[in-house]
Order: structure tokens, then sequence, then C-alpha cells
């Protein structure tokens, strides 16, 4: 069983103190994880906007040269979240590749996977992962590996989806508190057994549940998980034979906003139906 570590990065905070907090606890624990990186302004608030990149791009490098996957999450994460669902094309072309070009002045090659910030995404969203060469994706929130079909059209980008509860979905869901969330995410891991992804975020997980987070590691070890990259999951599958599955916008319990998230097999009503 393998279960995939999906770090979201979403600022210089947490990008500075989150980021090498994570990378000891992996350490200690043999863990393996991928990093997916905000890498151009930080949310502006009181004062100017810094350049995350550029002001973490040795500690972003060595992050790589430990081992760990390292992919793009957005250029401006913040406004990629509030303005995707209405974005127009050149718009959302745009941010992606902004995110790129900074991705391949900091580690001297173009990314190879994706993830959304916030798992919010748009049908040319999806469709700028396969043209502009992403190996997989891992935007939304599903059950399994596959290929998107977004209104009947298909997209040879495979994703990945984030397969568990996050920590603070459980805790503003009210199903568990701080003190219990981890007990409660590793009963469901217990009791759903097979390969996972887990998305945390270095601001949250590299702050003030770092603790949490570390019980985490340790439980799965003991479970007989093997924690590590999205890329060893990816390579252990035949990307174009996975099933092609519906995907659009969803509920997830604890989040406000709907997310990209996976359904049924695309035509299984009507397989079904030639079955009967």
């Amino acid at each position: 069983m393998q279960l995939a570590l999906k770090i979201d990065v979403h600022s210089l905070r947490g990008t500075r103190d989150g980021v090498p907090k994570l990378v000891d606890i992996l350490q200690r624990h043999g863990a393996g994880a991928t990093f997916y990186l905000t890498l151009g302004r930080d949310r502006p608030r009181w004062m100017p906007s810094a350049d995350i990149a550029r002001r973490t791009s040795d500690l972003l490098r060595h992050v790589r040269d430990q081992g760990y996957e390292t992919g793009v999450m957005a250029y401006e994460g913040w406004r990629w979240q509030h303005r995707i669902v209405d974005a127009t094309g050149p718009w959302i072309e745009a941010q992606m590749k902004r995110a790129i070009d900074r991705y391949a002045d900091v580690f001297g090659e173009p990314p190879k996977t994706h993830a959304a910030t916030g798992w919010r995404m748009s049908a040319h969203a999806l469709r700028l992962t396969q043209r502009l060469g992403f190996d997989y994706a891992s935007d939304g929130r599903g059950h399994s590996p596959h290929l998107p079909v977004w209104n009947a059209e298909l997209v040879r980008c495979p994703q990945l989806p984030t397969t568990l509860p996050t920590l603070d979905e459980l805790i503003d869901a009210g199903d568990a508190r701080v003190d219990s969330v981890a007990a409660r995410l590793l009963e469901h891991t217990a009791a759903h057994v097979g390969d996972h992804v887990f998305t945390l975020s270095a601001e949250r997980e590299g702050g003030k549940l770092a603790a949490v987070f570390e019980q985490l590691v340790v439980g799965w070890n003991a479970q007989g998980y093997k924690l590590v990259r999205l890329r060893d999951l990816y390579e252990a599958i035949d990307p174009f034979a996975l099933p092609r599955c519906d995907v659009g916008w969803g509920n997830v319990p604890g989040r406000r906003h709907k997310l990209l998230v996976q359904f049924a097999p695309f035509l299984a009503d009507v397989d079904a139906e030639r079955a009967a």
C-alpha cells in the first residue's frame, strides 16, 4: 500500500517556515512527498507583496536535492482561487505559463506535475494540463487515478486526486477536535485500505498542526503504508489504461466552495443499460 503525501505551499511564510519543518519530519521517518509550489507574489496585506520564488530559491532547490518531488501550483494562488470559475481562457493560460516560467527560473527545467490551488479548476485549465506538457496532475478530489472528462471532453493528462479528508476539513465539519483528529483519520485509513493521496499545507501542518502531522506519519507507517511522492503512484500505473471519469464542480464536507470532484466513469450508465 502506498500513501502519497501532497504538500501545498501557498505563501512566503509557508515556504520559509513551514517547508523546512515538514522536511525535518519527513526525513526523521523516511517518508517521501511532493511539494506543490506557489512561486509568484504572496497575498498582499498591508505591505507590498513579496516575490516568493526570488526570496526562497535556494531553499526550494534544497528540497529537490533532498529527493522530494516538486511541482507547480500557482503564480498567485489567492488570485487563482477567487477568479478561476469565471476566468477567461487567456487569463488562465497566462497564469499557468507565468507559474511554469517561474518554476523553470528556479529549477532550470519546466515542472512535470500540476496541482490547482484549493482544488479549483475549470475545463480550460484542465485542457492546459495536457497542452502544457505535464506528466500528471493532482487538481481535484476523488477516489482513484483517472483521466478526466468534463462535459464529454476527454483530457489526456492523468489525475491523481486527493482521496483523504484534510485535517482542517475534519475539524471544521465537527468530526474531530485538534487533539483527536489524527486518530480519526487513522481510523479511516485502517478501514479503507489501499493507495491514497493525502493533502497537507506548509502553513498548517508545517505550523500549528506539525505535531498532529507527525502522529499521522508514525501511525501510517505502523499501518503498513509506504509514504511516497505522487510520482511513485504515477510510475506504478499505465496512465492511458486508466478509467475515463466525469469530473466537475462538487461539494466536499468542511469546504465552503465547490471543488473539482471525480464522479462515475464516463458513460457508465449507458454501459450498465447495455449489459442489462
